[in-house]
C-alpha cells in the first residue's frame, strides 16, 4: 500500500509538474523529482495511457484537460469532442516553420496542444497557450494589454497596437457564434482584438463547432466572407456548407476519430 502511495504521489507531481511547464524533458523531470530517467519513462507511459501526457523528441508534453479557468471549466463537457477532432483537422492545415497566431478559445488551446514540438513562430494573446510553447523549440511572442481574468487573455490597444506591427503566415480564431450577417464573440473588446488579428494574417482560419452555427453573440466580429478557411465538425448542415462555399469560404471538416488519426501519425 505504501509503496502504490508514492507511486501515485510521484505521479500526480509529474502531471502537474508537465502542465504547468507545457512541455518538459526527460533529465528535468528526473532532477526535479529525484528519480531515474527509467522512472520517469515508465510514469510517462501510464500518464500516455491515461491521456494526460504525450512523448515526443526530446521530452513530453501536456494534453490533458484545459487550464482551470472558468472559460475552459464552462467549456470542457460541452461538445469536447468535436473540439478536439476539429483542433486535429486544424493541425493539419499548419505547415512547419509557418508564423501563426493563435486566440485564446478552448478549441484554439486544443490546436496548440497539437502544434507543441514543431518548428513555429508563434504569437498569441493567451497565457494557456503561451505557457504550452514556453519550453518547445518554437519562437514565441505573448502579445500585451489588459488580460481578461476569465479567459487568460490580453485584450485592448495595446494588444491592438502590437498586432499592427505584426504579419503572420495564418491566424487561428474562435468565435462564439455565427448567421448569415457573420460571426460574433462575446466580449467587445476581444473583438476589436480579433480583427486587428485579421488584419496582420495572410490567411484567416475560424474554428467552430457546427453548434456555433445558426447562433449570435454579443458584437459582430465580421461577415461570413472576410475569413479563408473554416474548420467544424461533420454534423455542420448542408445549407451552411452552401452558404460559406458561396461566400468563398474553404470548408474543412472533422472527421470522427481525426484526432486519433493525428496521434498516431505524430
Amino acid at each position: 500500500m505504501l509503496k502504490q502511495s508514492l507511486t501515485e504521489d510521484r505521479r500526480n507531481r509529474l502531471t502537474e509538474l508537465v502542465r504547468v511547464r507545457g512541455f518538459a524533458s526527460l533529465p528535468d523531470l528526473a532532477e526535479e523529482l529525484a528519480v531515474s530517467e527509467s522512472t520517469v519513462r515508465r510514469d510517462l507511459d501510464y500518464l500516455e495511457e491515461i491521456g494526460v501526457a504525450q512523448r515526443t523528441h526530446g521530452g513530453v508534453f501536456y494534453t490533458g484537460p484545459s487550464p482551470k479557468l472558468a472559460h475552459f471549466d464552462q467549456r470542457q463537457s460541452m461538445n469536447w469532442d468535436k473540439k478536439r477532432r476539429i483542433a486535429a483537422a486544424a493541425a493539419r492545415l499548419i505547415d512547419d516553420n509557418d508564423t501563426i497566431l493563435l486566440d485564446g478559445g478552448s478549441t484554439t488551446y486544443e490546436l496548440a496542444q497539437l502544434l507543441v514540438g514543431r518548428p513555429l513562430q508563434v504569437v498569441t494573446n493567451s497565457l494557456p497557450v503561451a505557457n504550452l510553447f514556453t519550453s518547445s523549440d518554437a519562437d514565441l511572442v505573448l502579445l500585451g494589454g489588459y488580460v481578461h481574468s476569465r479567459t487568460g487573455v490580453s485584450l485592448g490597444p495595446y494588444a491592438n497596437q502590437m498586432l499592427a506591427g505584426l504579419n503572420v503566415r495564418r491566424a487561428v480564431l474562435s468565435v462564439a457564434g455565427a448567421n448569415e450577417r457573420g460571426y460574433y464573440n462575446s466580449n467587445l473588446l476581444l473583438v476589436e482584438t480579433e480583427r486587428a488579428m485579421m488584419a496582420s494574417a495572410e490567411e484567416v482560419i475560424v474554428v467552430a463547432d457546427s453548434t456555433k452555427f445558426g447562433h449570435t453573440s454579443l458584437a459582430l466580429l465580421c461577415p461570413l466572407d472576410e475569413i479563408d478557411v473554416l474548420v467544424t465538425d461533420a454534423e455542420i448542415g448542408p445549407e451552411w456548407q452552401t452558404r460559406l462555399t458561396e461566400a468563398g469560404v474553404r470548408v474543412v471538416t472533422a472527421e470522427p476519430g481525426e484526432s486519433k488519426q493525428l496521434e498516431k501519425a505524430s
